[in-house]
């Protein structure tokens, strides 16, 4: 999910109504001609689309995001699938070298390199476990609705992908 779909502060309203930020394209997609932009738009369209077709479905005891977010994770699987294991890892701004420092930039690459490699290693509920606390910023409970797993399993693989990216990197 987009960050302006995350909630914001406590308050009358849980999400932001501003809407999206302008959208740029992130430069084109190491799997095609498409913008890795255009790929996530693609995904989130079909994962409301499913949802919608398929609303009749959605037990009320699960949170609906928790099974929106099930139905995206599901279509993310299958692209990955698809395209044989193949997973690109974009890099924010704030994570790139000036320049100004050659050594630096030269441990920043290997650095990455490594992350990268240990993050494609990890087994897959741990890589999905960790990209969700870490990136989506989501809670175990929600985590655990939509990977159908119990919430000590979550933190279980959670530990444990923690543990091993440490290891690969150090």
């Amino acid at each position: 999910m987009p960050n302006w779909w995350a909630p914001t502060a406590p308050g009358p309203s849980r999400h932001n109504r501003a809407g999206p930020p302008p959208r740029e394209s992130v430069g084109p997609s190491p799997h095609g001609s498409k913008t890795v932009t255009a790929e996530i738009d693609d995904l989130v369209q079909e994962a409301f689309f499913r949802a919608f077709s398929k609303l009749e479905t959605w037990r009320e005891e699960a949170s609906f995001r928790s099974w929106l977010l099930r139905i995206g994770g599901n279509l993310l699987k299958d692209q990955v699938r698809r395209r044989r294991g193949v997973v690109a890892v974009p890099i924010e701004d704030h994570d790139v070298t000036d320049g100004s420092d050659p050594a630096g930039e030269v441990r920043a690459n290997e650095m990455e390199e490594r992350l990268v490699d240990a993050l494609g290693r990890l087994p897959r509920l741990q890589r999905e476990v960790f990209v969700m606390r870490v990136q989506q910023g989501l809670e175990y409970s929600e985590i655990c609705d939509a990977l159908g797993t119990t919430p000590g399993a979550a933190r279980v693989h959670y530990h444990h992908a923690v543990k091993r990216l440490k290891e690969s990197v150090q």
